[in-house]
C-alpha cells in the first residue's frame, strides 16, 4: 500500500538508460520505438514500447518489489477478477548503474481515471465494489493456510501515528486540524479487522484505474498487493466519488461502521503524506489530495 516517504534515493531515469537496459536485456524488442508517458505516477517512471508493451522503471526504494510481486500474483488473479489488470512479460535486472529490477508489462489501452468523468457515477462505484469483492474472495490455498508472507504483509494503521499528526500539525490553516485529530482519532480506535484475512489492492485510488469510451477498464500498480484487513481499499470511495456513489459503493461491498472508519482513517493519512510531500511543487497532486482530505473527513 502508499506508504510514507523515508530516505530513498532517486536514480536519474531517462530515454537513454531505458533503451540500453531494454536493448541489452530483450533484444528481441530492441528495434521498438520508446516514449515517455507523461505524467508518470510518483513511484514509477513509465514508458511506452511500441505499440502493445510498457516499461516500468522504479523511481525510489520503496517500489522496488513491485516487479517481481506482480509477475508472480497478477497471472493468478487475473482469471477472478472482473476488470483487466497488467499482464507481466518480463522482469529487467539491474545494470548501467540503475540498481533495482524493472518490469515490462503488456500496454493497456485507457486513460487515468477522473473526478470530472466518474465521481457521480454509481455503475462505476458498484463495478469498482465487485471488484474488490473478487480480489477479497481470491483465495490460493498455498498462502492462506499457512503464515502470510512479508512481503504480502501490510503495516497497520497505527504505524503512522506519528507522522500522521505531524502532518496535521504541518497543515494548520490549511484544512481543519480539528476535524482531522478527531477522524484520526477514530480510526485508531475503531475495533480491527476481526474476520479471516483477505486481498487488498493497497494504493486503491484515482491514478490507478483506467478508463475507456467513458467506463472502468483496468486496475494498475499492485506494488502494495498484500493479505490483511482491507480497509486500506476503501480509500478510492474519497479519491474519486461523491456522497452519492460513494453510498451505493459501501452497499455493494456491505462495509460495516468500524471498517469504513478505519478507510476514512487510510484516506485522510495517504492523502496527507502526499499533500505535505508533494502539494508544494505539483499542483495536479494539490488539488487531488484537497479533494481526498475534505471528502475523508465528510464520510
Amino acid at each position: 500500500m502508499a506508504t510514507e516517504r523515508t530516505a530513498d534515493i532517486y536514480p536519474a531515469i531517462d530515454v537513454a538508460l531505458v533503451r540500453r537496459l531494454v536493448d541489452a536485456q530483450f533484444p528481441q524488442w530492441a528495434e521498438l520505438p520508446l516514449e515517455l508517458l507523461d505524467p508518470s505516477g510518483s513511484d514509477h517512471v513509465i514508458y511506452r514500447l511500441g505499440e502493445e508493451l510498457s516499461v516500468r522503471m522504479p523511481r525510489h526504494a520503496g517500489a522496488i518489489g513491485q516487479a517481481r510481486k506482480e509477475s508472480e500474483w497478477l497471472p493468478r488473479l487475473a482469471p477472478h477478477l472482473p476488470l483487466a489488470v497488467p499482464v507481466p512479460v518480463a522482469v529487467g535486472e539491474p545494470d548501467f548503474g540503475y540498481p533495482w529490477p524493472w518490469a515490462v508489462s503488456r500496454w493497456l489501452d485507457g486513460e487515468v481515471a477522473t473526478v470530472e468523468a466518474l465521481a457521480d457515477s454509481s455503475v462505476a462505484a458498484v463495478e469498482l465494489a465487485e471488484f474488490l469483492t473478487a480480489l477479497q474472495q481470491f483465495a490460493p490455498k498455498d498462502i492462506l493456510d499457512g503464515d502470510v508472507r512479508e512481503d504480502l504483509t501490510g503495516r497497520p494503521l497505527a504505524d503512522r501515528d506519528r507522522a500522521t499528526r505531524a502532518a496535521i500539525t504541518e497543515v494548520d490553516g490549511v484544512f481543519d486540524t480539528v476535524a482531522m485529530t478527531d477522524l484520526w482519532d477514530a480510526a485508531l480506535g475503531a475495533p480491527g479487522w476481526d474476520r479471516p484475512p483477505v486481498w487488498f489492492h493497497g494504493d486503491f485510488h484515482t491514478g490507478n484505474l483506467l478508463i475507456l469510451d467513458g467506463r472502468l477498464s483496468a486496475v494498475i500498480d499492485f506494488g502494495g498487493l498484500g493479505i490483511g484487513d482491507p480497509a486500506c481499499d476503501l480509500t478510492i470511495a474519497f479519491t474519486l466519488m461523491s456522497a452519492g456513489s460513494r453510498a451505493a459503493f459501501r452497499a455493494a461491498l456491505g462495509v460495516d461502521d468500524a471498517t469504513w472508519t478505519r478507510g476514512r482513517g487510510w484516506a485522510l493519512t495517504t492523502a496527507l503524506n502526499a499533500y505535505t510531500s508533494y502539494a508544494a511543487v505539483n499542483p495536479r497532486v494539490a488539488a487531488q489530495t484537497t479533494r481526498q482530505i475534505t471528502e475523508a473527513l465528510i464520510g
